[in-house]
């Protein structure tokens, strides 16, 4: 089980700091993020991920505040960027970014992790590129640390409101925390990160397929071929499998936070509010996405792990059908939906029945019938075996209203 002794008092940020906390800035970004408070743990942080479609919880459309940030504008007034030349390495484009200037002002020194100092990253390596994404808080870059491909993430620390920064700080650490315990090749790796008096920085992999729900618009919502979506599937299960052996609940599973690597594995991303499973009583549903989201969750009522599993379930129908659950709602419409009449998404009619029923039990009203990843993943091992055997070249091509009831 992973220690976490400092930040047993955990703060929920998700009220205040969650919602929709990054909007895509273009095309091509390789990651899925929302909020910075999207990942529920039971102690520690996370990675990075977004997407800006109505599946957000409490959308705002929220402009960023950096800009209006006064020391980052003294820092974007006063520094030039010719003068960090022997720090970071920064694109042209970033000239006019207070943020990216108060994270390569050499005047300001570069505060340790306390007791993650060895994650500490060796800013003269860092080379960013432009921002493609950025909310009221932070910034998602594209980089290169240290000749690899990364994905670079910056938060303003609040100049004015104490009591926030102190909980984005809590968040940050925790993160670390999580990020530097978390080893395992579905999910996101991390890289380092470091902390400056205005700006907190995380690094890690850079995924260059996006989001598993980018993939899927890109296709247009065309199915997945079935090979690659079980094999998809089966990684996001090995990897949550072993958050939850670690005792942790991920609590915002979706497509939006599941990215897609070069050889098309699947890494878990966001884990920046997740924190280690003690008094669940105390968590609230804020942070996640209704669409993918369990129903206890959505009704505020004490949950477990269970809420991935259900999570699950419903990107595991994503995959196979290749479409946006619940696409026809708004988000707030499928959480009422899902609560109040039982509806989930239609399974096609062709669907493998070993699929069928792993999507069924995943998102089982009840959580204590929901099963356990260790046996999520075996039903998929067998549904695996199945494809392979008898119909490798299957492919799901059909027309399905997007909900019934159960």
């Amino acid at each position: 089980m992973l220690e976490a002794p400092k930040f047993v008092e955990l703060i929920d940020l998700n009220q205040n700091l969650s919602q929709n906390f990054y909007h895509k800035l273009g095309e091509g970004s390789n990651m899925s993020t929302e909020s910075y408070g999207s990942l529920q743990m039971s102690s520690g942080g996370g990675s990075v991920a977004m997407s800006m479609d109505n599946s957000s919880v409490g959308s705002n459309d929220s402009h960023t505040r950096i800009l209006n940030h006064q020391s980052l504008n003294r820092v974007h007034n006063n520094y030039s960027v010719a003068a960090s030349v022997n720090r970071v390495r920064v694109s042209n484009g970033l000239s006019n970014d207070a943020l990216a200037q108060a994270l390569i002002d050499p005047r300001f020194p570069t505060i340790g992790l306390e007791n993650y100092d060895e994650w500490t990253i060796d800013l003269r390596k860092l080379n960013m590129g432009p921002a493609f994404a950025q909310g009221a808080f932070g910034k998602l870059y594209k980089g290169t640390y240290n000749g690899e491909d990364v994905a670079i993430k910056l938060l303003e620390r609040p100049e004015h409101d104490l009591e926030r920064a102190h909980l984005m700080e809590q968040q940050f650490q925790q993160e670390v925390m999580m990020l530097a315990n978390l080893k395992h090749p579905n999910i996101v790796r991390f890289i380092g990160a470091c902390r400056k008096p205005m700006v907190w920085c995380i690094v890690t992999e850079y995924a260059k397929g996006g989001s598993v729900r980018q993939f899927l618009t890109r296709r247009h919502n065309r199915s997945v071929p079935l090979k690659l979506a079980v094999k998809q599937a089966l990684d996001v299960a090995r990897g949550m499998e072993y958050v939850h052996a670690l005792n942790l609940i991920h609590r915002d599973l979706k497509s939006d936070n599941l990215l897609i690597a070069a050889d098309k594995s699947i890494k878990i991303a966001d884990f920046g509010v997740a924190r280690i499973e003690v008094q669940t009583e105390g968590m609230t549903p804020e942070t996640g996405t209704y669409r993918w989201m369990a129903p206890e969750m959505i009704q505020h009522r004490p949950y477990t792990q269970k809420v991935d599993v259900y999570s699950f379930g419903i990107v595991l129908w994503e995959l196979i059908t290749g479409m946006l659950p619940f696409q026809n709602m708004t988000a707030v419409q499928a959480a009422f939906a899902v609560v109040n009449k039982g509806v989930r998404p239609t399974i096609p009619n062709d669907c493998l029945p070993v699929l069928s029923e792993i999507m069924t039990r995943c998102w089982d009203a009840d959580p204590d019938n929901r099963p356990p990843f260790s046996q999520v993943v075996r039903m998929l091992e067998a549904a695996e075996t199945e494809i392979m055997t008898t119909v490798r070249k299957a492919r799901f091509r059909c027309c399905i209203q997007p909900m019934t009831t159960d």
